[in-house]
C-alpha cells in the first residue's frame, strides 16, 4: 500500500520541482533588468559621421539624452544616463528610469518627446504626457527597445553634438524635418543601445 501511495506521489513532486526549476530561470533571465546600467551608442552602418558616436556614453544634458562624444562642450553640466527598468506607474508596463546624478540617488524617467521624439529624461509630471513606455530590451544582445522595436537614431542638433531620438515614424526623422522640428538635411544615424551593467 505505501509502494501505491510512493508511486502516485512522484508526478506530483516531479511537477512542482520543474515549476520551480522554471520559475529559477525566469528569475535569472530577468535578474538584469533591475540592475543599474549604462547605455552605450553603436551605429549599425559605417560612416564617417559614426566614428563620432560608436561605442561612446550616453548622457544627461538639460532635460535632453545626448551620446557623450568627449568634446568639452559635451562634458560640461551632463551625467551619465544609469538606467534601469520598474513599472511605470498606473500603467501595464514598465518604464526605464536613470539616476540624475553620482551626489545622490535621485531618479528620473527616460521617455519620448510625444512632438519631437527625441528622448529626454523627467519627472513624472514631465514624462507622463509624453510617450513613457514600454521599454524593454532584446533578450540576446540586451539592446534597447521602445514599444517592442528598436528605432533609435542619433541626429546631430549642433556641430558635434548629438541627440538621441526615437523614429516613430519610421522614416530617417525626414517627417520631423518637414514639419520643422529637425533642420532639413540634418545629419541622421540609425543606431542600437547596447545595454552595459554599470560596475
Amino acid at each position: 500500500m505505501s509502494i501505491i501511495f510512493a508511486l502516485a506521489a512522484i508526478p506530483g513532486l516531479l511537477g512542482t520541482q520543474e515549476a520551480i526549476r522554471q520559475a529559477q530561470q525566469k528569475e535569472r533571465r530577468e535578474e538584469h533588468r533591475a540592475r543599474r546600467c549604462n547605455l552605450i551608442a553603436r551605429c549599425i552602418k559605417s560612416s564617417i559621421w559614426s566614428r563620432e558616436i560608436n561605442g561612446r556614453p550616453l548622457v544627461l544634458r538639460d532635460g535632453g539624452v545626448y551620446i557623450g562624444t568627449g568634446k568639452l562642450d559635451d562634458t560640461l553640466a551632463s551625467h551619465q544616463l544609469a538606467g534601469y527598468f520598474l513599472p511605470y506607474p498606473d500603467s501595464d508596463y514598465e518604464g526605464l528610469v536613470t539616476t540624475i546624478t553620482d551626489v545622490a540617488p535621485i531618479m528620473n524617467w527616460v521617455y519620448i518627446n510625444s512632438a519631437t521624439h527625441q528622448v529626454c529624461y523627467g519627472i513624472r509630471k514631465d514624462a507622463q504626457p509624453n510617450l513613457n513606455g514600454p521599454f524593454d530590451c532584446t533578450r540576446q544582445d540586451r539592446r534597447l527597445t521602445f514599444q517592442g522595436w528598436e528605432g533609435f537614431v542619433a541626429v546631430e542638433v549642433a556641430t558635434g553634438l548629438w541627440s538621441v531620438f526615437f523614429d516613430l515614424d519610421d522614416d530617417g526623422m525626414r517627417g520631423k524635418m518637414r514639419q520643422g522640428i529637425i533642420a532639413e538635411g540634418t545629419r541622421v544615424l540609425e543606431i542600437e543601445l547596447c545595454r552595459v551593467e554599470k560596475r
